[in-house]
Formats: C-alpha cells, structure tokens, sequence
C-alpha cells in the first residue's frame, strides 16, 4: 500500500511538472503586445487603420497590434505624455506637424531612427525632411498634405480666362477677382480657411525661416521671424483682399468645413486647402460645375522654393522593452509599406509619403484617370529640400498659429500691416522665451 502512494504522488508531481512547464512555455508564446494612438475616429480612415493592424497581426505571430482614436491632435499628445508619466504608455502615438518640437521634447519618444536599423531612402525626401531632427529620423511620416489651389473654372470662363488657365502668384488671381466682377461673375472671391498654416506655407514658398536658428533645426529657436520681408509680403496680400472685399470666410479661425462650403456652394473662384480634401470636393462639386487645380500661388517677384508638408506622423514612446521597441517600429513601417500607402493615397487623397508608393500608382494609370491629384504630387516633388521646407520646430507653434491667426483678421480687416505683425511677433517671442526656460 506504501509503495502505491509512493508512486501515485510521483505521478501527481510529474504531471504538475509538465502542467507548469506547459504554462510557461504558453504564455512565452503569447504575442508583444503594442498599442497604437491616433486621431481618426471616422469610419473610413479610422477604419482603414482597423483593417491594416488585422492584417499585419495575422502576417505574424510575434506582435498584436489594438489601436485607439484617442481624439484630437492635442488630446492624443497629452494623452500620451500623461500616460508615460503614470507608467503606462502606449507604443506609437500619432503626432501632428506642428507638435513634434513638444514631443522632442517631452522626454516620452524615442528617435525612430534609434531602433535596430531600417532603410528610409524610399521616403519621399521633402516629407521625410520635416521629421528630421538632428540628423536623425524621429518619427515615420504617415498622413502627409500641402496646400494647393482650387479654381472653379466654370466662373473663370465667364471672367473671360481659358479654363485651363492657373494663376501662378498673388497678383494673377487678384487681376482674375478684378476681371470677374467688372463682367458681373457672382462669386467673384479668394476663400481659404484663416489658419496661419497657410502663412507658414508662404514663408517656406519665400525661401524663409518662420523661426531663427535656421527655424530651429541649427539649434532652439528663440525668435518667431513675423517682420521679415518675407512675412510683410504676405502681409500686404492679406490687407489688398481684406480691404477690396475679395476675400471671403466664415469670420472663424480654422473653419475648414466652412470654408470648404463657399467653394462648393459656387461662392468664389479660387480656394486654397489640403491636397487631402480633393476626393470630398470632387464629390461635393461634381454635376455644379468643373473643378480645377494649381499649385499654391506665391508672392510675385518670388522663385518658387515649395511647401512644408503637413499632416502627422508615427512617435515611438521609448519607455518599454527592446522587443516591444521593435514590434512598434516593424508596424509603422508595415503601415507605410508601399502597398498601404497606395491605397491610404486613393483612400483620403494624402501623400503616399514612398516613392514606390508614386511609381505603382503611375504605373497603374491612376495619374492618368485622376490628372488632378498629380499637380499635388508635382509640387510635392519639386519642393527643394531646405530648412525653410523643413518646416519650423518650435515649442509654441500652437500658441505661435493662433497669434498669427488674430494678426492675420485684424489686418484683414484693415489694420496696418507692419504694426500688426510686430504685434504679433511680441506675443508669439514672449511665448517661445516662457517655453524656452524650461529647457
């Protein structure tokens, strides 16, 4: 009887042995995980991000990718930074533009160009150049735009201009607006949202630096560049199409949508905004009249430089294991592959961001069916890679648009050009030295 339970208790423990090496071996099989924040919330992009995390979680088995629309721009940035600092950060976070300076500076991300190695040549330079930083890629390019010029050719025709015409400068559509209403054209206006994105376009079209220190890339910027003689052209534009009523807006800072509805309610001939809204403006406008588009006008007298790209891109938070620091990465890249970014392009109208990406629509004929898209392109791809292209880097740019958002109405709505700009410029300097002390 002994020597029963003698043999009956090995057999328990070398089946709890095996049981438990079992579960070992289980659970170090189960998948990283890596969680990815990010802005879009609606239907088609954010389910299209939905789509492409299941696909690449069942291309492999190492990884698990779960994303989340966490908001806004802001929002998800501080959602991100106050998740690190309670010790749980997610894995990539999706960062506008203009916010990169603060998360450079956050202490949160880490350089993406830091983890392991990975061949970025195929990156389109001019977007890839914002994302610089130091000589180092910080963050993946992922939802690229620029600004670009809509026509409404049909009321071009009436003004008397070929319908193929596209006004290069400033001083060519104020003649169109002229023309226009001294023939009776209704509609005869300039719209485009009141958002100084478009005055940091125009800088870099310039040739010039919205920030000193080489706008901030030589080093911290510690001045907002508002009086330059480039920043005055613009000036002077904004005060000619405020004061001869060419120009046309809701009257709200950043009301794309609304400015988007006087173009397609037929309520001005030119409309400056993303190259990402062509595919809803296209829509909006098929069957009321034929659309055009250009590249962004610049200030006469000026060489054409290019644009600073817009958009977001993908940060790794650094605060995790060297596998979980892999994984984020190996997903942001399979996000921008070049398959992805096809139909992310074809998706939303936002830069493909890989050249790959240009040559297989190219080689598909897209181009070809959907001609418009490719002056998008051409300006992208002609934009010379300098620091004014480069984009600013600064901590308050936030803080830095809205001041140049309340500059840019007053002198639209007749206040003195220079004055309102060293106006402008004292506020945003005090805000960039109060950001500037903390570090």
């Amino acid at each position: 009887m002994k020597n029963i339970i003698t043999v009956s208790c090995i057999l328990m423990c070398l089946t709890g042995a095996l049981f438990a090496q079992g579960a070992v071996e289980t659970e170090t099989q189960k998948p990283i995980e890596i969680s990815f924040w990010h802005v879009f919330g609606d239907t088609n992009r954010g389910g299209w991000i939905e789509d492409v995390a299941e696909a690449y979680n069942a291309s492999q088995d190492t990884y698990h990718v779960t994303q989340e629309a966490k908001g806004s721009y802001r929002d998800t940035l501080q959602a991100a930074i106050l998740a690190d600092r309670q010790g749980n950060p997610p894995s990539l976070v999706h960062v506008f533009e203009v916010g990169s300076q603060l998360a450079y500076d956050s202490g949160v991300f880490m350089p993406i160009g830091d983890i392991g190695s990975f061949d970025t040549s195929d990156y389109i330079q001019p977007v890839l150049n914002y994302y610089t930083i130091d000589g180092t890629v910080n963050s993946i390019p992922f939802n690229s735009s620029s600004p670009v010029l809509y026509i409404n050719t049909d009321k071009l025709v009436e003004a008397g201009y070929q319908r193929s015409y596209i006004p290069e400068t400033f001083e060519d559509m104020i003649r169109v607006i002229e023309t226009a209403r001294s023939k009776g054209v209704e509609g005869a206006n300039i719209g485009f949202a009141l958002h100084a994105w478009y005055f940091e376009q125009w800088m870099a079209e310039q040739g010039a630096m919205l920030l000193n220190n080489t706008n901030g890339r030589e080093k911290r910027a510690d001045e907002v560049l508002l009086t330059s003689p480039a920043a005055m052209n613009i000036g002077r534009f904004l005060s000619e199409i405020g004061k001869r009523d060419f120009y046309s807006y809701t009257g709200r800072f950043e009301d794309w949508d609304g400015s988007d509805a006087i173009f397609t309610g037929e309520r001005a001939i030119f409309h400056i905004t993303s190259t990402a809204d062509l595919g809803n403006i296209s829509r909006a406008v098929e069957g009321k009249f034929e659309l055009g588009v250009g590249m962004l006008p610049i200030p006469g007298g000026t060489r054409r430089n290019g644009t600073v790209i817009g958009g977001g891109s993908i940060w790794v938070a650094k605060n995790h294991t060297e596998e979980e620091l892999e994984g984020a990465r190996d997903f942001a890249l399979f996000l921008t592959n070049t398959e992805n970014m096809v139909a992310w392009h074809k998706l939303t109208g936002y830069y493909p961001v890989r050249n790959s990406s240009v040559d297989a629509l190219r080689e598909e004929g897209w181009f070809e069916s959907n001609a418009k898209q490719l002056v998008a392109f051409n300006q992208l791809l002609n934009t010379e890679v300098n620091s004014a292209t480069a984009g600013a880097m600064g901590g308050t740019l936030l803080d830095t648009r809205t001041i140049i958002e309340q500059a840019m109405q007053k002198i639209i709505q007749g206040a003195d050009v220079r004055s309102s700009l060293e106006e402008a410029k004292k506020l945003a300097d005090t805000k960039l030295a109060e950001y500037n002390a903390n570090f």
